[in-house]
């Protein structure tokens, strides 16, 4: 199987890398950690400037790419630049449920996206873990269109958003996959709340409250009732995404160990030249090849039938998990003390990888739900 990119995704690795290599300094991350908005005004008006956003999407919606070949590129190099922009919320989640359900008068919005609107997608709730078809939130058909009550828990991006992608149950009860619709609700509805928090490893996120929040009747995105496994597809891209971003930031971990090693001195020679650091670095570059092989594979599923496109899903969040924790906990070791602190590039690199794992599912959920795949 021939894995090398093709020109055009060739082409988008080497001009965004380029771009996020003269423009993403350690500092720069950092200002837009602590910033209220928590992320940076003028590295996501240089994505949408690049037409970053467009890859997300396929030609038929707008877009030049949508495929998960062109995920991976797009969010390995955000990896390894370390950014943390609403890219995954707007153009993978939100957008790529509009893309996939909405009507022709929705999906005109997709022209917005691409341009830098900021969506995010509505769905995680308290009691739901990392289970797709839990959903609480309730939606009942009114004569205006439809009322949303419920509360929304880690929606990514929430107070910078224009509007928002929300799952609510039209029927059925609180775990069943049948009944889950899903609504364009804009962030100034009334009724609507949030409360924003930062994010380790930067970003920002909010609890976003429903109280009797009225939408029109064109609001409803598909089919009522319909929509789980579109929002599982979207799960599984998303997946994919933050795996590739996962695999950004640990080669630039290692570029950045491989170079500390070098340089540190002890005894009148490198620290990269005693045999012990040479293990375990072996260890770490093992654990990437491992990674980047996963994220090839999975890439090439999300189209896959889905008890298929599943099992990678899941193989591929427990790999990735495994090895960010190895990767980051190896490398910040090799460091020393520095490889904490605030303003060497590591610490903050180390803490995304970290978070990674908690999202769309953790390293032991992914390992009980691909069991749970393989013996279906």
């Amino acid at each position: 199987m021939n894995f090398d990119l093709t020109e055009e995704r060739q082409m988008l690795q080497d001009g965004l890398r380029r771009y996020l290599r003269e423009n993403v300094t350690p500092e720069a991350l950092n200002a837009a950690t602590d910033s209220q908005t928590g992320h940076s005004e003028a590295v996501w008006e240089g994505l949408t400037e690049m037409g970053v956003i467009g890859a997300l999407f396929s030609e038929d919606d707008g877009g030049f790419g949508g495929a998960g070949f062109d995920l991976s590129v797009v969010f390995e190099e955000m990896g390894r630049a370390g950014v943390f922009e609403p890219l995954l919320e707007t153009g993978v989640l939100a957008g790529g449920l509009i893309a996939a359900l909405g009507s022709d008068a929705q999906k005109e919005m997709i022209e917005e996206i691409i341009a830098g609107k900021v969506l995010s997608f509505a769905h995680g709730e308290p009691r739901a873990r990392y289970d797709l078809n839990h959903v609480e939130t309730k939606a009942e058909q009114t004569a205006e269109g439809w009322t949303l009550s419920g509360t929304k828990t880690v929606v990514g991006h929430a107070a910078i958003a224009d509007a928002f992608v929300v799952s609510a149950r039209t029927a059925g009860d609180a775990a069943d996959e049948d009944g889950i619709s899903l609504f364009l609700v804009p962030a100034d509805a009334e009724g609507l709340s949030i409360r924003d928090y930062p994010m380790n490893g930067g970003g920002r996120a909010g609890e976003v409250t429903l109280d009797g929040v009225t939408v029109p009747a064109d609001a409803l995105i598909g089919e009522a009732g319909k929509a789980f496994p579109e929002i599982e597809k979207a799960a599984a891209r998303a997946t994919a995404a933050i795996s590739a971003e996962a695999l950004g930031l640990m080669e630039t971990i290692r570029e950045l160990t491989v170079g500390y090693l070098q340089q540190r001195k002890q005894f009148g020679k490198p620290i990269g030249k005693f045999q012990a650091l040479q293990h375990r670095m072996a260890d770490v570059l093992i654990e990437i090849e491992q990674a980047r092989s996963a994220v090839i594979n999975l890439a090439g599923h999300l189209d896959s039938p889905r008890a298929e496109r599943e099992r990678h899903v899941s193989a591929t969040k427990n790999l990735i998990g495994r090895a960010g924790r190895l990767v980051a906990e190896e490398s910040i070791q090799m460091h020393g003390g520095i490889g904490m602190t605030q303003e060497y590039a590591l610490g903050h690199l180390a803490k995304r990888l970290t978070m990674v794992d908690h999202r769309f599912g953790d390293t032991d959920f992914h390992l009980e739900r691909f069991i749970r795949l393989s013996a279906a």
